[in-house]
């Protein structure tokens, strides 16, 4: 439950951070959904969680 927890946390984080974000290239990755439903653009970006994921972890065991 707590895995679960932390990926709707990051998700969250990454929506609020998308604009700055995108200018690295990040949010275009493959497994990044945008789509447009009820007026508004909506962003579910799973490949690009995961990565910043998995660099947060590799940087966590190297502290």
């Amino acid at each position: 439950m707590k895995w679960l927890l932390v990926t709707v946390l990051a998700m969250v984080v990454f929506s609020g951070l998308r604009p700055w974000l995108a200018k690295l290239g990040i949010g275009r990755l493959p497994g990044d959904l945008h789509f447009r439903a009820f007026g508004r653009d909506w962003s579910l970006p799973i490949g690009s969680t995961i990565l910043l994921s998995l660099l947060a972890a590799g940087l966590a065991r190297l502290l």
